[in-house]
């Protein structure tokens, strides 16, 4: 990874214990991995997550006076896409947010290398940070407000159950309908399900109604759910069938549910299930310029005699056009 300006630069084995330290009071901006495994601490967790690039996983440290700040993302080439991981320490009230713009700026810049066209993160809006982070060019693309369930029984529905099914490749095409359907477009970038959840399908009447992406870990269940509103009455029967396949490998842990505003009338099942709101978040985005690693421009008179057609470029020995129609 190479040297940035403004004193970020990738992060080296020699700070580890600075990292360790940091990340104490870091904040996460990765949902699906806050909820379900946070950030590893032990040093061999951090080792790999600093220097193993095939995991796609890259991590910059910057210094502005007596301030340091971590930044990690990690790059999905999939879709083109880079995901802000954490950066710690968090930024506090009326604190100079210099180190952070630099971390933030570095961050894009590297995705940018790395052929991401877009950097993402979701931010709890009630931070510090997150006003730091619009002024660093992110914008809001979506709200999302994250529901949670301690472990313990889910409450008896007065309706039907439900079955759900693992996603198969033939699901392919009724998951994309689906998403196109209910998600909006300017939004459809950036909510797509996370890079490492498992699917449930929901279908009715041989069509895919309902997608559930689920993220499984030691520190929760995080479920995103993408439901068409005609399963309006059976929304809450199919959160409690995800939930119940859920638990059957992770039975005493929480349950965390992301609601995009868009989809805000699944709040209604939610309380019916015993959830609380936990905390509400901006799914921001920076577009990155991304693919040109030096411009190159070649003489406009080499393009033009490129050209398949008689036009050339007009020289010191060519007559004007007026002198050869006189001639004439």
């Amino acid at each position: 990874m190479s040297q940035h300006e403004n004193g970020v630069r990738a992060v080296k084995l020699v700070d580890i214990p600075l990292v360790t330290r940091l990340l104490e009071s870091g904040v996460m901006l990765d949902s699906e991995q806050a909820f379900t495994g946070g950030v590893d601490f032990n040093s061999s967790g951090l080792i790999s997550s600093f220097l193993l690039p095939h995991r796609n996983l890259y991590t910059l440290l910057s210094r502005s006076g007596k301030q340091t700040v971590v930044g990690q993302f990690r790059v999905r080439p999939d879709r083109h896409q880079a995901h802000i991981t954490y950066i710690a320490p968090c930024l506090e009230d009326e604190q100079d947010d210099t180190a952070w713009l630099h971390v933030l700026d570095a961050m894009a810049a590297e995705a940018g290398r790395r052929g991401a066209h877009m950097l993402t993160a979701e931010v709890d809006e009630d931070l510090t940070l997150f006003e730091t982070m619009r002024v660093a060019g992110f914008s809001i693309y979506a709200r999302q407000e994250i529901w949670l369930h301690m472990p313990g029984e889910l409450p008896q529905l007065p309706v039907d159950k439900v079955d759900l099914g693992e996603e198969t490749d033939s699901d392919a095409h009724g998951i994309q309908l689906l998403y196109s359907n209910i998600v909006p477009r300017l939004v459809q970038q950036v909510a797509a399900p996370p890079s490492r959840s498992s699917g449930l399908v929901y279908r009715k009447h041989d069509r895919v109604e309902g997608y559930i992406a689920v993220s499984e870990g030691r520190a929760g269940i995080y479920l995103l759910p993408y439901l068409h509103p005609d399963v309006f009455s059976e929304a809450a029967a199919i959160l409690a069938a995800a939930i119940e396949q859920a638990r059957r490998s992770h039975e005493r842990v929480p349950v965390y549910v992301s609601v995009r505003r868009y989809q805000d009338w699944l709040e209604d099942a939610l309380v019916d299930l015993g959830f609380e709101p936990w905390t509400r978040q901006a799914v921001m985005a920076r577009h990155i310029t991304a693919g040109v690693r030096q411009a190159a421009f070649a003489p406009l008179s080499a393009r033009l005699e490129s050209l398949p057609t008689p036009l050339k470029p007009p020289t010191a020995t060519s007559k004007p056009i007026v002198e050869k129609f006189n001639e004439e």
